[in-house]
């Protein structure tokens, strides 16, 4: 049990039994007024946010989550299959809850999986990502008088807007957070 006195970014409770990411609080105590505490906070699956005040002494129940090191095997269709490293046990995971990171995942690859009561809801991604491109156009001479860009698919079936020196077979650097083209990579 967690008091909204004692609540902390990234904290997460039940609130009438739905899970909740704590995303931003402050404690405020008015006059003669009881403390309370003013909590924003973000649903663990579907996502949605909202904000409301709690007395300071409202105690609220832990979802039981944890944390496991594993694998992106393969993807067929709308499912996403991982393997735990430790007990090599594999679990799928869908598109619902993976979004957008789907397109930062690289095969053979370990990431850190949220359960929420032994069933995987996300994955925690790098801050960048190195991918391939795979089809861009070629840039044509004098097109680059000022910073134009080009779209590009890569590997994973993203689609960034990169600068024209980058062509087919280039590896870029790609912010996970933000999808934008960082630099051209080496590795």
């Amino acid at each position: 049990m967690v008091e909204a006195s004692n609540f902390k970014k990234g904290m997460r409770v039940l609130v009438e039994g739905e899970p909740y990411v704590i995303v931003d609080f402050s404690h405020a105590k008015m006059g003669r007024g009881r403390p309370h505490t003013k909590a924003r906070m973000k649903h663990m699956i579907s996502g949605s946010v909202f904000e409301k005040s709690y007395l300071s002494n409202e105690k609220f129940d832990q979802p039981d989550t944890q944390h496991r090191k594993m694998e992106y095997l393969y993807s067929d269709g709308d499912d996403y299959h991982f393997m735990d490293c430790s007990t090599f046990e594999q679990t799928a995971m869908t598109v619902e809850y993976l979004g957008d990171n789907r397109y930062y995942l690289m095969e053979n690859q370990e990431y850190t999986v949220l359960f929420l009561e032994n069933n995987p809801i996300s994955v925690d991604l790098p801050a960048s990502v190195v991918l391939k491109v795979v089809e861009s156009e070629p840039a044509v001479k004098g097109d680059s008088v000022t910073n134009i860009q080009k779209p590009a698919k890569l590997e994973t079936g993203l689609m960034v807007k990169v600068p024209l020196f980058v062509k087919e077979g280039d590896k870029v650097k790609v912010d996970t957070r933000t999808g934008q083209y960082l630099e051209r990579s080496n590795k």
